[in-house]
């Protein structure tokens, strides 16, 4: 599932189109996702102006003029993309999708935008802008990790008491909202803490670690433009790069990259999720 930098890579690259524009004509193929699609979802959309474009979490959310924000979350293989045409020439290039195109929004200024998916695991949403904090999606939703809220502070609030590991208590989104698997993982080996180490027993001093390495492992992924796992592209059809510079996450069995540890990454499971870990520098 795409994690926090595949939906900013993806609403970034959304922006230049939508922010700002009117949706002129919304052409709506199927009658759902993996949810229903909101009543009258296209007439609602078309002749609406997109006043911004944002992400909470996992979510992308344009706000419109009409009073209501529009909510997309991907799924496992949800997919925009701007154009007819994919532009440019990539290293990987993504499997073509058409057949599972279900919505196409056009703008006044003549941006068509595709949304495919291919496995349906994706929704969109309608919600009253002024509730959606008290909309399900959102209630109870933690700091984003890049925001002024997010802190090694936060952390000891949210962590005390706690005796679940660290690892699975970063992945509760009532946490920290929008970290997944991989990118916690990333974290945790950069902080050197171990996922199996109680949450509650972390030490304020190496809390200030994990923070840091939350923020940076974000923003440099941001950067690469997100991982490519299995089906993540943007929207212009290119693939992520962050998963080249992985230091644990998929490299079982590899030594550790960290400077003057002679250990080797392992994989273990953690609530049905693979956790990977160095077992020498991450204590």
């Amino acid at each position: 599932m795409p994690e926090l930098p595949e939906v900013e890579t993806v609403r970034r690259g959304l922006q230049p189109s939508l922010e700002g524009a009117r949706l002129t004509r919304v052409v709506q193929r199927r009658p759902d996702l993996r949810f229903p699609l909101p009543e009258r979802f296209a007439e609602r959309l078309t002749g609406a102006k997109v006043l911004g474009l944002h992400r909470r979490a996992k979510y992308l959310l344009a706000e419109l003029d009409t009073g209501e924000t529009w909510i997309t979350h991907l799924g496992m293989t949800g997919r925009f993309t701007v154009g007819a045409v994919t532009p440019g020439a990539f290293a990987h290039a993504a499997p073509a999708d058409e057949k599972h195109e279900h919505l196409v929004f056009e703008t006044g200024a003549g941006a068509r935008i595709g949304y495919a998916d291919a496995r349906r695991f994706g929704y969109m949403g309608l919600i009253p802008t002024a509730a959606l904090e008290d909309d399900p999606w959102f209630r109870g939703l933690g700091p984003e990790p890049l925001g002024n809220a997010f802190s090694a502070a936060w952390l000891a609030e949210a962590f005390a008491g706690k005796s679940q590991n660290v690892k699975v208590t970063l992945l509760d989104q009532r946490v920290v909202a929008g970290l997944g698997n991989i990118y916690v993982c990333e974290a945790l080996h950069r902080s050197r803490v171990s996922p199996l180490t109680p949450a509650g027993k972390i030490s304020r001093e190496r809390l200030e670690r994990l923070a840091v390495a939350v923020r940076e492992v974000l923003a440099e992924a941001i950067e690469a433009g997100g991982s490519t796992l299995r089906d993540f592209a943007n929207v212009e059809g290119d693939l992520g790069y962050f998963q080249h510079r992985f230091r644990a996450y998929g490299r079982e069995g590899e030594p550790c990259v960290t400077e003057g540890c002679r250990g080797v990454v392992r994989r273990i499971v953690q609530a049905g999720r693979s956790t990977f870990y160095c077992p020498v520098c991450q204590r």
